[in-house]
């Protein structure tokens, strides 16, 4: 696909159709790895991440909502300053990993860290599974906090794709991209 990218930066394409773009394909992405595996782990492992019911969709929602604000980000960045910021995209998300509480809870980060984990939507949503599988309960408190960051996440990785994508177009930086 990179080898299109002229073509597609001389078009009259707007960033929001680009970020859009972006965005769709990124849900598409996600579904087609998640829903089979999911369904393997069930068969091979015995577990059903289907179980989790209705706030599984609200946490799922939720997760792409940010990743989005991620992805649409680093793709700027790697807009504008090229392949070589693809990098830092990876590690990023190998940095929230464990910061979000993906693998335990934020309770036993030091106090100077959980202050980081409490600033992202990840941490309420991986607390709020962890809930539902040890308590049995939905805490929609957890979720709607979660939501209202990753809406502000989202508007911000809007307007930085927006601002690399400007700066790119004037720099004439656009068609330097691809392989």
């Amino acid at each position: 696909w990179s080898r299109n990218l002229g073509h597609l930066f001389v078009s009259p394409i707007r960033s929001w159709e680009l970020a859009a773009g972006i965005v769709v394909v990124a849900l598409l992405r996600t579904l087609l790895g998640m829903v089979p595996v999911s369904l393997l782990a069930w068969v091979f492992f015995g577990y059903n991440i289907y179980s989790l019911g209705l706030p599984l969709i609200a946490f799922f929602f939720i997760l792409q909502m940010f990743s989005w604000s991620i992805g649409l980000a680093m793709s700027g960045l790697v807009m504008r300053v090229g392949q070589s910021a693809e990098s830092f995209a990876w590690a990023a998300v190998f940095i929230l990993m464990p910061v979000s509480g993906v693998y335990y809870p934020v309770s036993v980060l030091p106090g100077w860290l959980q202050g980081i984990a409490w600033a992202l939507p990840t941490s309420y949503i991986f607390e709020g599974m962890r809930a539902i599988l040890t308590e049995k309960a939905v805490h929609w408190n957890l979720m709607a906090v979660a939501f209202g960051l990753a809406i502000v996440y989202l508007v911000i990785g809007f307007q930085v794709f927006q601002w690399f994508y400007r700066s790119s177009r004037r720099a004439g930086s656009l068609l330097g991209q691809g392989e």
